[in-house]
């Protein structure tokens, strides 16, 4: 005797039938940030892959993805991941990380590790397969190239100010890069600045330096201020969120933010004491202007 199915929603105790419904995982805007740890992306200057990790002081620290020998690693050199967090030491095993900047080839060659020098020819040979394909564009020619007659001066990296705190930036202002999730579970890939979004100032600032730390060369550097903007658009940029994004609390972050807490000490190569400008400007002065 072959039983027939219920033409009801329920079985025949009397429970629902319908099953449950699927949900996609997602990842809860307020998640631990270990769950955000150890994101793969590649070097914008080389183009070679790495892995970024938080640092014990909130820094995102920059890994090459393997774990190397520690007798070819000097111990100044080393690092170790614990817990999704890296730290700037061995863990007493035999093996170890690496910081990827000792490895670009797009920076000057390192003279605390001259027995890396193969890994680095390797990364190099790479960073070349990669400029004669076109899959990765120079740093000096991503804002077009100096036009002729004009001096350009656009940061790389420039130091932003919200919410009353300075950060470095990893890339251009225009090219800061959403962090949300879409929903093919993918990296958005709109700007943070967006078009229609509200503009920061470029503006020259004094270098505040913490009480006893030395002096720096240059008095004023060049800040992009958003300290203007509403408290919910500095808190979008401090969260690294496309408009779109920035009301969405159903989407997880794919990627951790790439705001550094600016140190004039630390990182005085990227202090500028011009605004950024495309022409000249006419008696040598620097002018209030907007830029993005």
């Amino acid at each position: 005797m072959c039983s027939s199915p219920s033409p009801s929603a329920r079985r025949w105790d009397g429970s629902r039938a319908s099953a449950p419904q699927r949900r996609s995982l997602r990842i809860a805007p307020d998640t631990s940030r270990l769950l955000r740890c150890g994101q793969t992306t590649s070097c914008r200057e080389c183009g070679n892959p790495v892995e970024c990790y938080l640092g014990a002081d909130d820094r995102l620290v920059r890994l090459h993805p393997h774990e190397l020998p520690v007798a070819v690693v000097p111990e100044s050199c080393r690092w170790h991941v614990a817990r999704g967090i890296a730290h700037p030491a061995g863990d007493g095993s035999s093996w170890c990380r690496l910081a990827h900047d000792l490895l670009c080839p797009a920076r000057p060659v390192p003279t605390a590790a001259p027995q890396l020098s193969g890994l680095r020819r390797t990364l190099a040979l790479c960073t070349r397969r990669l400029l004669d394909t076109g899959v990765l564009t120079p740093p000096a020619t991503l804002a077009g190239g100096p036009l002729p007659g004009e001096a350009v001066c656009r940061p790389a990296r420039p130091v932003v100010q919200l919410l009353f705190v300075r950060y470095l930036a990893s890339r251009p202002v225009d090219e800061i890069q959403c962090v949300a999730q879409t929903r093919r579970r993918t990296r958005c890939k709109a700007e943070v600045l967006g078009p229609g979004g509200l503009h920061g100032v470029w503006t020259l600032v004094p270098v505040t330096v913490h009480h006893g730390q030395l002096a720096l060369p240059s008095d004023v550097m060049a800040v992009y201020s958003l300290s203007a903007l509403p408290y919910q658009e500095q808190l979008r940029w401090r969260t690294q969120r496309c408009r779109d994004h920035a009301t969405a609390s159903t989407a997880g972050d794919l990627a951790v933010a790439d705001w550094d807490p600016f140190d004039p000490l630390r990182h005085h190569e990227h202090i500028h004491t011009r605004l950024p400008t495309h022409g000249r400007r006419p008696g040598g002065h620097a002018p209030r202007r907007v830029w993005s």
